[in-house]
């Protein structure tokens, strides 16, 4: 509030000046017009260049501060895969909005759609669509921003030795049915799954596009949608194997990605289309979502945070090619 009060005051001093002089100088006209011009860009910034279905108010507005910045509360919960990128783009948007508040939970896909469904938060994020957890009625009711695209990697212990599995034999594995890693080429070591719950989008967009529809085998015992749990397990297990969104593993050589059918996991793979496991991350709002909600999200899809967005392990979508998209249409 100091700074802003410093700054209203020295706006009406300038004004002041030039009431009283009409020859006043050029520079301080300048400073003026430039003030105005950082003013209205950072107003831009805010805003972003991210498309949305809808542009309707919500009920928790935003405002528009002094200083060209964002008012407003929002919070979101869901997707353990998107929340780095939701936690970063929350403090880079902060930064920028001072005024702003932005606090973002994990709980899962399936948390995150029933609790703004529910009107328990402004954005639901989930890996997956509404309709794939939700009633027909409660989807309707939700507005869906994509955001990027996320991939999913199965990871296994960096000492197993195991680096490709075809698909076959990751739905054997993921269903129970092989139990020691000799029988996939692998040493005479027990597998242990790491799985996640029902409620999991990252459960679910693995099952359809990893294991072929195929239902993984229950481990209540080692079920967690905590990704960064999982990791720590597999890279405290030689015989441990679980799948993570690639965000997690940007920095991470304690855990080792397996291909699938002799296809890596990356980035590149997944935009030609010849790496099928994975989805668009949505952040889901009721309606139209608030002001500040329909902020944020614009921000995290314009040009001022998109930049970050595949250096965090994230794909762009409009990198995705023809055949990429068009494969994830026709085949469950």
């Amino acid at each position: 509030m100091n700074m802003k009060k410093k700054l209203l005051a020295v706006i009406m001093s300038v004004a002041m000046i030039a009431s009283i002089s009409a020859c006043g100088s050029t520079s301080k006209s300048d400073a003026a017009q430039s003030q105005q011009a950082q003013t209205t860009d950072t107003t831009a910034q805010a805003s972003g260049s991210g498309t949305q279905t809808s542009q309707a108010a919500g009920t928790d507005t935003a405002a528009t501060t002094s200083t060209g910045s964002i008012s407003g509360t929002v919070t979101a919960a869901g997707s353990s895969a998107l929340l780095p990128l939701a936690q970063a783009a929350a403090e880079a948007f902060m930064n920028d909005n001072p005024d702003a508040s932005v606090v973002v939970n994990g709980g899962g896909s399936g948390e995150g759609l029933k609790q703004v469904s529910q009107g328990a938060v402004d954005i639901g994020d989930s890996d997956v669509t509404a309709e794939e957890k939700l009633d027909a009625d409660a989807a309707k009711g939700l507005t869906d921003h994509q955001v990027c695209t996320i991939t999913m990697a199965p990871v296994v212990n960096a000492s197993l030795g195991v680096t490709n599995l075809t698909t076959d034999q990751l739905v054997s594995i993921f269903t129970g049915k092989t139990t020691n890693w000799k029988d996939v080429g692998g040493p005479d070591e027990a597998i242990m799954l790491v799985t996640r719950p029902s409620s999991s989008g990252t459960r679910a967009l693995f099952k359809t596009w990893a294991l072929g529809g195929a239902e993984e085998a229950s481990n209540k015992a080692l079920e967690t949608d905590d990704s960064g749990t999982l990791l720590q397990t597999v890279e405290s297990n030689p015989g441990a194997i679980g799948y993570v969104a690639l965000s997690y593993l940007v920095n991470d050589s304690k855990v080792a990605t397996v291909s699938i059918d002799g296809v890596a996991p990356t980035l590149e793979n997944t935009y030609n289309g010849t790496y099928k496991v994975w989805g668009y991350e949505h952040m889901y709002t009721k309606d139209a979502g608030s002001d500040a909600a329909q902020a944020f999200i614009s921000y995290i899809t314009g040009d001022t945070f998109s930049s970050k967005i595949e250096a965090m392990g994230y794909g762009v979508a409009s990198k995705m090619s023809s055949e990429a998209v068009a494969a994830h249409q026709t085949t469950k």
